[in-house]
């Protein structure tokens, strides 16, 4: 199970509404190269999506490349960028608005490619998961920088249509992941799938150069650097001991020293933030109860999202026999239709009713859900009831990370952007890691950790209904977010 784990975030943040603060922000976001950004920032963030579930389908020819390396080591080739990507997203969001979002961006594009190099060359495994490690933390600093750029160079009426539209490239690169990993490794092997970044890197580099303007400093202090570093620890740690708890087993003390050390850092992170001038968590933007009940909502969702990325393809593998690249294609629909939910509530859904877009999408991802949970384990026909499912799924997906986003961070000041971003990225990852452990939990109870063992059809339906009630739980997220008072976020 562990090495088919899409723990990446897909959600875009969006601002519906301009909010006072820095006076520079306020003038770009009237410059005319905010499409030329918008673009860089789309595909930056498709590549660092796209090498976190691209790397799955290369198991097969990495287990060759390394025959004595144990599975369980291996598969932290996909867990390491994992891990590192959730821990740095919100020290990252924080350091993008001290440093400035541009140079984050640019710094992490290249050190995103480099380590794409490295990954390529490495010529063991072990070099490979440390490779792997830093690609994971370079992408976490590519993401809040990016969404900050989009948010603070984009006129106000425009950016929800914006981060729509950021939404599907991120999504569409994580559904097609599978399949572009698989055609590579057939091609070529396995280091093609590292490889392939650098060129595109390096030109992404160039032109970020070129488009992205100059900004003034902000003259605000870099964060408490012993609470950026025990956030970081806290909530790799967590997400750490979650992603392996049922392959050491629940009980294991590296799993409770993770999960237990990881809580402790990141409320020592929390504890420092309470009084220190320039805090590691901004504790002021949970003060606003749209955005934290937002975060909730991503919390939960996330829980439901990762586990249903996951489920899906290996579903198909697992009970159907279907070759990796068969359910690569066989998700893609579903990824299809989330790009559509993220532009029509992008650019259609008006402020005030962003509340009840989570509400709908997370009902109709529950819908997907219980149709898989009801009927997908009485019939082999892909096109009666995987592809509607998916289809429902990929839908609501695409409508709830966008709305989600975008009412988050509807009364973010311009000088908060990349930090809003960060920590509710971070929510949705550690939802994320949580539906993933109990996704991995349901079905290594089915006998072979695949879901592939006697009495496999009924934890399957375990994982289709938890994910459904999950989602149900964001539904009523979104409803209390509409409590919290709609009027905030403008027409």
């Amino acid at each position: 199970m562990t090495a088919t784990r899409p723990d990446v975030d897909m959600a875009p943040v969006a601002a519906s509404v301009p909010a006072p603060g820095v006076g520079a922000d306020a003038a770009s976001a009237d410059a005319p190269g905010a499409g030329r950004i918008l673009g860089l920032a789309s595909a930056v963030t498709f590549l660092a999506f796209l090498d976190a579930t691209v790397v799955n389908v290369a198991f097969p020819d990495l287990r060759h490349a390394f025959p004595e390396v144990p599975l369980a080591r291996l598969t932290w080739v996909v867990s390491a960028y994992a891990v590192l990507f959730a821990a740095l997203l919100a020290a990252a969001g924080r350091l993008a608005d001290t440093l400035g979002r541009r140079v984050l961006f640019i710094g992490s594009a290249l050190a995103f490619t480099l380590t794409s190099l490295a990954a390529s060359a490495a010529p063991s495994a072990d070099l490979l998961v440390l490779a792997r490690a830093f690609q994971g933390a370079a992408a976490a600093g590519m993401i809040p920088a990016a969404l900050g750029l989009v948010l603070a160079h984009t006129p106000p009426a425009r950016r929800a249509a914006a981060l729509g539209a950021w939404s599907a490239a991120g999504g569409l690169a994580a559904a097609v992941g599978p399949s572009i990993g698989g055609l590579l490794v057939e091609w070529w092997d396995w280091r093609a799938i590292f490889l392939v970044n650098v060129p595109l890197g390096l030109a992404l580099c160039w032109a970020a150069a070129r488009v992205i303007p100059k900004e003034p400093r902000t003259g605000h202090r870099l964060p408490d650097p012993i609470g950026t570093v025990a956030l970081a620890l806290g909530i790799g740690g967590v997400v750490a001991g979650l992603s392996q708890g049922a392959e050491w087993g629940w009980t294991d003390p590296k799993v409770l020293v993770l999960v237990v050390g990881g809580a402790l850092a990141s409320g020592l992170a929390l504890r420092r933030s309470r009084s220190h001038p320039a805090p590691a968590v901004d504790r002021d933007l949970w003060r606003d109860p749209l955005f934290a009940r937002a975060n909730i909502g991503a919390l939960l969702f996330g829980a439901a999202m990762y586990a249903w990325l996951l489920t899906g393809p290996s579903y198909l593998i697992g009970r159907w026999d279907y070759s990796v690249l068969q359910a690569g294609f066989g998700v893609t629909p579903g990824a299809v239709f989330a790009m559509v939910g993220a532009l029509v509530v992008g650019g259609r859904v008006p402020a005030r009713l962003q509340w009840a877009a989570v509400t709908v999408g997370s009902l109709l991802f529950a819908a997907n859900a219980l149709l898989l949970w009801g009927w997908v384990e009485d019939s082999s026909s892909y096109a009666q009831i995987f592809l509607p499912a998916g289809l429902l799924g990929g839908l609501g997906i695409g409508v709830v990370v966008t709305a989600l986003s975008t009412a988050a961070s509807a009364g973010l000041p311009p000088g908060r952007f990349a930090a809003g971003t960060g920590l509710l990225m971070t929510a949705r990852q550690l939802g994320g890691a949580l539906g993933v452990a109990a996704t991995a939990a349901l079905l290594t109870g089915a006998g072979t950790g695949t879901g592939t063992g006697a009495g496999a059809g009924d934890h399957w339906r375990g994982v289709f209904l938890l994910t459904a009630l999950t989602a149900l739980g964001a539904a009523l997220a979104g409803c209390w977010m509409r409590v919290s008072g709609p009027n905030r976020q403008g027409g």
